[in-house]
């Protein structure tokens, strides 16, 4: 929810203001376009990859607050981007770059900010702001920029609290792609892929491509006539934004899917998918993962791994034990290891799996691409499971 003056003869001079529900403001320079925007205030810890943060689909709806200090160094690319747009609600920084420096740099990111009609603030203390979202929680927040952040502030705060929360918000159709579109695989063609886009990065099909696998993107409102369609080999379910409590359509598609055996990844809110599928529940976190420097153990194999994340909501299983479902047994296969956190499901009598973070990774660490490899196991094996020996009796 954004009201820009695009276009505007705003500067960076102009004041802006950060309220948050719970009454803390902070004040700042207009960073970007000049206005008011609305969101989730949410915080991501990655010092590089800015760019694609601000274009994942999975940001939809939500003021990102860069913990990095010093942000538009590199300036901005035509490459880079994981979609066609800039889907962060707002954005706030630090120390923006006064002039970007990069090789392949096009532009300033202040420019494309506000090109795109995005509202930010600068010169906040983001340490101070992030801890206190850690204490207190993601929670709404407003920006306001230019003559708005002259309004009254209690009047401001009553505005932020009029908005949407993120809790029970279905935004998955509101980033998908509206039609069907095909990414051709690089190389010699091994396998076909349907790929449920419930807000897709633009790397992780590529991912994909460059195995050998021919993606067939399908809208978020895909039915099981469109897979019969495609005649995938194996099915992805993408992240995507929003509460996975209201993604029925899709939970009921992924049903179909694990009751005919079709080979199955998801990553992110494809993992939710999964996790609803399956029976288990999911929850709003306190205050989520972001960053590309989060550690997850893979438990099948006990290695750990540095990964990117972005994710508010996670999948309530149990981590001790096998798990049945209607669909066979399952497991977690994935825990984050600063929080205990689910990151990872794994079906033992079907070939199915899914991962809660970005395996694509594009601005980050590539110690989860392995698990592409994975889906490309699970195809070649057709409907027998890559390893259904469960962990406990891995462990024994």
């Amino acid at each position: 929810m954004t009201t820009s003056a695009r276009g505007a003869t705003g500067t960076t001079a102009d004041p802006a203001l950060l309220v948050l529900e719970d009454g803390r403001t902070f004040r700042g320079r207009a960073y970007g376009a000049v206005g008011e925007t609305f969101g989730e205030a949410v915080f991501s810890t990655g010092m590089t990859g800015y760019q694609e943060t601000l274009t994942d689909p999975s940001y939809h709806r939500q003021v990102v607050v860069m913990t990095a200090p010093h942000i538009g160094n590199t300036g901005v690319n035509d490459e880079d981007p994981e979609s066609g747009r800039i889907w962060v609600a707002g954005y706030v920084v630090r120390d923006p770059a006064r002039t970007p420096s990069n090789w392949r740099s096009t532009r300033s990111l202040d420019e494309e900010l506000r090109d795109q009609g995005i509202v930010g603030i600068s010169g906040v203390d983001t340490r101070a702001l992030t801890r206190h979202l850690r204490e207190r929680g993601a929670m709404r927040v407003g920006i306001f920029s230019g003559a708005a952040a002259a309004t009254d502030e209690a009047a401001l705060l009553a505005r932020v609290r009029e908005a949407p929360a993120m809790q029970g918000a279905d935004l998955c159709g509101e980033v998908a792609t509206q039609e069907p579109y095909v990414v051709p695989a690089r190389g010699e063609k091994r396998f076909t892929v349907a790929a449920i886009d419930l807000g897709v990065k633009g790397m992780t099909p590529h991912r994909m491509a460059e195995r050998g696998i021919e993606v067939h993107v399908l809208p978020a409102t895909a039915t099981a006539r469109d897979l019969d369609a495609v005649d995938p080999d194996g099915v992805f379910f993408s992240n995507g934004p929003g509460d996975p409590a209201t993604a029925d359509q899709p939970v009921e598609l992924m049903r179909g899917v694990l009751e005919r055996g079709t080979p199955l990844f998801g990553i992110c809110f494809g993992n939710q998918i999964l996790g609803r599928a399956l029976g288990f529940g999911t929850f709003k976190l306190k205050y989520g993962h972001r960053g590309i420097n989060q550690p997850v153990q893979d438990r099948t194999t006990g290695k750990v791994e540095v990964t990117a994340h972005n994710h508010g909501f996670a999948v309530d299983a149990p981590t001790d034990r096998v798990s049945d479902t209607p669909y066979g047994r399952a497991e977690v296969s994935h825990v984050c290891l600063n929080d205990g956190v689910v990151e990872g499901l794994r079906l033992l009598d079907k070939p199915a799996f899914s991962v809660q973070y970005h395996p694509e990774a594009a601005a980050g660490p590539h110690d989860a691409a392995y698990l592409f490899d994975r889906f490309v196991e699970l195809m070649r094996d057709g409907n027998t499971q890559h390893d259904a020996t469960p962990l406990e009796d891995q462990r024994a």
